[in-house]
């Protein structure tokens, strides 16, 4: 379940008579994703006596809320760590590996569990990644597009979200867009508040707006909320993507994503792929120099401090 499902009741074992959850052990995966806020809703719903096991990556992009809960608690060492990171086998994992220490390897990749798609411009990136995710992955490497995700480093610009995506659904899902820019069987990301985002498709809709089914469950989007949280996802950001993973993933790095790319955010987008990894490259030796020389920027916070008092004395 998520944890959004969690704290609000709709998913879970509910809460006991005292409010707290009731359970008696809880393990969180994809741990850095909690912001400061959620963090804290979840520890403070914990009953007395129970388990609260954090497990993530500390190489991907933090939380898009506030904070950096789970780097501080590994950095304030105030409770038990365990590391356990067993690289993903194959090429992908050779890759990620590689950038996670700061470093763009060539990795052999025999069966194209890798393939770099150099672009000289942002007309140029959109028309390989639609040819990519439409024909060449389902035919070459046997994903069909619906497993196939497009990542790119933002919104906006030339091959941003929002431009991809307008070209992904002209050739995957073409429709009028009727239902507010939508059409039954669309892909969309749906985030009811910032910073959470479920992934879906339309599966239809009438006076009172647009009906999802996002990870299973139906979802009911008022009209009137249509326009500002949801939005198409063949394409996402890398934040948008953290936390899943696909059979294959093409990520989009037009020219003007150059300044926007940062070791982690590289780290997240490429170890999204599970089989297959296209990279359609247009910013040339700015992905190098980002992998190597743009860690993450730190973020303040006053967490590690608060918990460092409470670690106990090295003995």
């Amino acid at each position: 379940m998520t944890v959004a499902g969690l704290l609000s009741g709709r998913q879970g074992p509910g809460r006991d008579a005292d409010g707290a959850l009731a359970l008696d052990l809880l393990v969180v995966l994809d741990a850095p994703q909690l912001d400061v806020e959620t963090a804290a809703m979840l520890v403070e719903s914990l009953p007395d006596g129970a388990r609260l096991v954090l497990s993530g990556d500390p190489g991907v992009l933090w939380s898009a809320g506030p904070g950096r809960v789970f780097a501080d608690l590994l950095a304030a060492r105030c409770c038990p760590q365990v590391v356990s990171r067993t690289p993903d086998p194959g090429p992908i994992g050779e890759l990620v590996s590689g950038i996670g220490v700061g470093e763009l390897t060539q990795v052999d990749a025999p069966g194209k569990e890798v393939v770099i798609v150099p672009v000289r411009d942002a007309p140029d990136a959109i028309h390989r990644t639609v040819q990519l995710v439409a024909d060449s992955v389902p035919r070459a490497i046997g994903v069909p597009s619906g497993q196939t995700q497009v990542i790119t480093p933002g919104h906006g610009g030339a091959a941003g979200t929002r431009a991809l995506n307008a070209a992904l659904k002209e050739r995957l899902n073409p429709g009028p867009g009727r239902f507010g820019g939508f059409d039954p069987g669309d892909r969309v990301a749906y985030a009811p508040v910032p910073g959470r985002t479920a992934l879906g498709r339309v599966v239809g809709a009438d006076a009172q707006g647009l009906r999802l089914e996002c990870e299973g469950t139906p979802v009911a989007v008022p009209k009137e909320r249509v326009e500002q949280s949801v939005r198409h996802a063949w394409a996402l950001t890398a934040h948008q993507a953290t936390g899943r993973r696909w059979p294959a993933a093409v990520v989009v790095l037009p020219g003007d994503a150059a300044g926007a790319l940062t070791r982690p955010w590289v780290y997240t987008a490429f170890s999204r792929a599970e089989r297959h990894l296209s990279v359609v490259q247009g910013v040339a030796q700015a992905l190098p120099q980002a992998v190597a020389e743009r860690p993450a920027k730190e973020r303040t916070t006053r967490l590690r401090t608060l918990l460092r008092p409470q670690a106990p004395a090295a003995g």
